[in-house]
């Protein structure tokens, strides 16, 4: 996608990548983004989950919500992703920095209306964050759908910035006896936890914890 003034940094721009492929990828992998809008002239910033399918993201709330009832008629908000990957220690604090991953896009909520498009779009939502839950689950009444809001965002003002690597210490720095490296950092899904009315089933094949990378 083509850059714009908004998505292009104003420091540190090689490290910025506008392909589809870098900017959903990092979208696909994190489980949250970041929201944030200004309503009524206050700025807003609300973390959620959410679902990337073709060029959209979708996220979903109460159809009461105050948030999703200030955006969902197509305020602009701009969409933030990050995905930390390793503490870059240096030999001066000053040289510390993080290897990660993130996406910034700007869009405006389409609100998705038809019941069958907003029930696949909550799929896929649950589907992210539990993989091969939906078909396991109580199937979602008529009513829980109508009582939920889904918005859409189009991903066409967007871009993918990253660090990868060692410390870049100063030149004058790097004979000194002070360690630097990296410190990986990972998230994983542990072993489920079953609450009372489980504690004699056994656990679907489908929560058998699995490592990810976000």
């Amino acid at each position: 996608m083509q850059p714009t003034s908004k998505t292009t940094p104003s420091r540190l721009a090689k490290r910025t990548r506008h392909d589809e492929e870098a900017i959903y990828a990092i979208l696909d992998e994190a489980l949250f983004c970041t929201i944030s809008c200004v309503i009524d002239g206050q700025p807003f910033a609300i973390p959620t989950a959410f679902a990337r399918y073709g060029n959209y993201v979708y996220i979903h709330g109460s159809v009461g919500s105050h948030f999703i009832r200030s955006i969902e008629n197509g305020a602009p908000v701009c969409i933030s992703v990050m995905l930390t990957d390793a503490l870059v220690v240096a030999k001066s604090a000053f040289s510390h920095s993080v290897n990660y991953r993130s996406v910034i896009m700007f869009s405006s909520a389409e609100k998705v209306e038809a019941y069958h498009p907003k029930a696949e779009a909550l799929k896929w939502i649950t589907e992210k964050i539990v993989p091969n839950s939906w078909d396991y689950l109580r199937p979602m009444t008529e009513s829980e759908v109508r009582k939920t809001t889904v918005l859409a965002f189009k991903i066409e003002e967007a871009s993918a910035k990253y660090r990868t690597g060692m410390p870049n210490d100063e030149a004058e720095d790097k004979a000194l006896p002070i360690w630097s490296g990296l410190i990986p950092l990972r998230t994983i899904r542990e072993a489920p936890l079953a609450d009372d009315s489980s504690l004699s089933l056994p656990l679907p094949a489908h929560l058998i914890p699995i490592e990810i990378s976000i």
